[in-house]
């Protein structure tokens, strides 16, 4: 029996740029360009990269609020018919967005009981005034804010960032949804805070079987939280596989130099770290091979010239690289030197 919320195969978002003044060519964007995923049931799955590299328009292009193309796109096994429009409204009570920004994603204007409760109103799933305010004082209690009458009549202005963040995942939980994104849902947050969002994050996944895609660019935070790890790279998937799996024997390069900038706790740091050099392709520029090919360290001509599929590494492990044979042996060795050295 398939255990997937979510599965993707080939997702691609593309835009069309046009040059300035109507002079030249049309330009091709590849935010997302063709990459796989599954997104098991009561999983949190880490989408990790650098600013630009197709995080969030993945999680966008999940919940259709982007124009996507994907050979196959399956919520709860059943295909996404973005043009049925039924099915799509019961498909976005089921899956909701926790955005980065709580100070931009709520209206100034509006008070939190309105906030939390417009969902309700918007899909008439209330039928009473007391029911929108008990739907909404369990809503805001769930997400931590008790007790909940006491933020209904307050503006997000009077809220700190924290509580603000709550709402937000108070709105999206009174849907009593089954998927979310969440896109770098700590980032704007005083790391004194974040603990305490995270805490509740895993809480709902525990309690109810929640299902996440939890999009950041702290490779540690994604390890601390999500079960798989997927790394992404200018909208291609580089490297995916079970958290400790992808901090402990990453073999992809780029990986590798996420990895070398990662904190780890307890220890100094000594020396310089292994920083990566050069810029980021532009996404419009025509790339044949590898997308990671002009800062990779390890690159060969190859590696220009074809672009690697993605191939197993090991059990739930996948990786995109034409050296991964090499890397593995090279990994290998280390281990066992490592061993012998304790």
């Amino acid at each position: 029996m398939n255990d997937n919320i979510f599965e993707a195969k080939n997702l691609k978002v593309h835009y069309k740029i046009k040059k300035s003044f109507g002079k030249g060519k049309a330009k091709i964007l590849k935010a997302v360009d063709g990459i796989d995923l599954e997104i098991k049931e009561g999983e949190i799955l880490a989408l990790v990269g650098e600013s630009g590299s197709g995080k969030t328009t993945t999680g966008k292009a999940l919940l259709q609020l982007v124009p996507c193309q994907a050979d196959t796109l399956l919520f709860e096994g059943a295909p996404l018919e973005p043009e049925n429009r039924p099915a799509m409204k019961r498909f976005r009570q089921k899956a909701q967005m926790i955005y980065q920004d709580p100070y931009q994603s709520l209206n100034p204007r509006d008070q939190i009981l309105d906030i939390v409760t417009e969902p309700l109103v918007v899909n008439k799933l209330v039928d009473t005034e007391e029911e929108r305010i008990h739907k909404g004082k369990e809503a805001l209690e769930l997400a931590g804010l008790i007790p909940g009458e006491d933020f209904f009549f307050r503006y997000p202005y009077e809220l700190s960032g924290g509580q603000r963040q709550r709402v937000v995942i108070a709105s999206a939980m009174i849907m009593n949804p089954r998927f979310i994104v969440a896109d770098e849902p700590v980032s704007m947050l005083d790391a004194s805070i974040r603990t305490g969002i995270l805490k509740l994050m895993v809480d709902l996944k525990k309690r109810i079987n929640l299902s996440y895609l939890f999009i950041t660019h702290d490779l540690s935070l994604a390890w601390l939280i999500s079960d798989r790890i997927g790394i992404l790279y200018l909208g291609k998937m580089m490297e995916i596989g079970d958290g400790d799996t992808i901090i402990h024997q990453g073999v992809h390069p780029y990986t590798k130099a996420l990895l070398a900038v990662m904190p780890k706790p307890g220890q100094q740091r000594e020396g310089l770290r292994d920083v990566l050099e050069g810029e980021t392709p532009n996404p419009t520029d025509v790339i044949a091979g590898c997308k990671f090919y002009n800062r990779c360290p390890v690159a060969m001509d190859r590696c220009k010239e074809t672009e690697p599929e993605m191939e197993q590494v090991g059990p739930g492990h996948y990786a995109a690289c034409h050296l991964i044979d090499g890397l593995q042996m090279k990994q290998v060795e280390q281990t066992e030197q490592v061993e012998i050295n304790e």
